[in-house]
């Protein structure tokens, strides 16, 4: 459980903003939870990747946040990013609509895989309000602290960033707009891209263009939505 002990292993611009919440008691409860479960049940995403959206952006890069629900609690499915796979699987039917409208808005073509690291990488925080999830059972981990740790997390980036655009897909993350500065952020919402709510306004919502419009306005370089 090196991941979240004392000392966790996180990126230093987010260990250091995060401080404060690692030394919470919800935050050593938390921990004796997920000790227990991972004695009794199979969890993921890995331990070693429960923090990997801190890891793969760093604080200081954060340029959009594309905030998820749950990690995906299929086998092998769940790598620490939300809404993406690790190469080589599936990719699920949510990750399908995004990629729908990544191509219908920007023309890019569909890819192969779901790995969306190359977006962290370019500083999209892809962050799930819940970090862990016992395989097969979606949302057995929430309300256990989770929430109240990325829920600071996003308090970090609106407090400390600039001009940062905020995607939330769908009530669950839009609950979260109350925690974003709208007068120094930009907040874009549309419905989930779940197949139960993509053709409500998921599809045609061009938050994929409009975001890059957005970064360019502000003299920062676009994201390549692409991904292969």
């Amino acid at each position: 459980m090196s991941q979240v002990d004392a000392n966790p292993q996180i990126e230093e611009s987010w260990k250091a903003a995060l401080l404060p919440e690692f030394k919470q008691p919800y935050f050593a409860q938390l921990k004796d939870f997920l000790v227990e479960e991972r004695k009794q049940h199979v969890v993921f995403p890995p331990g070693a990747k429960m923090l990997e959206a801190f890891n793969v952006t760093p604080l200081h890069s954060v340029r959009v946040v594309i905030l998820g629900q749950d990690p995906y609690h299929g086998p092998g499915q769940a790598h620490g990013l939300s809404f993406s796979v690790p190469d080589g699987i599936p990719k699920p039917p949510s990750l399908l609509n995004i990629f729908k409208e990544i191509n219908a808005d920007l023309g890019v073509t569909m890819p192969r895989g779901g790995n969306l690291e190359k977006w962290a990488q370019q500083g999209v925080l892809l962050l799930n309000a819940t970090l862990t999830v016992r395989a097969h059972q979606a949302g057995s981990h929430q309300k256990k602290g989770w929430e109240r740790f990325t829920d600071a997390a996003i308090k970090v980036v609106s407090d400390r960033q600039q001009g940062v655009v905020f995607l939330l897909w769908g009530a669950y993350a839009q609950a979260k707009a109350e925690l974003i500065d709208g007068s120094k952020h930009h907040i874009l919402k549309a419905p989930h891209p779940s197949p139960l709510s993509a053709s409500r306004g998921f599809f045609g919502c061009k938050h994929f263009s409009k975001t890059n419009q957005i970064l360019v306005g502000q003299g920062k370089a676009p994201i390549d939505w692409s991904i292969e």
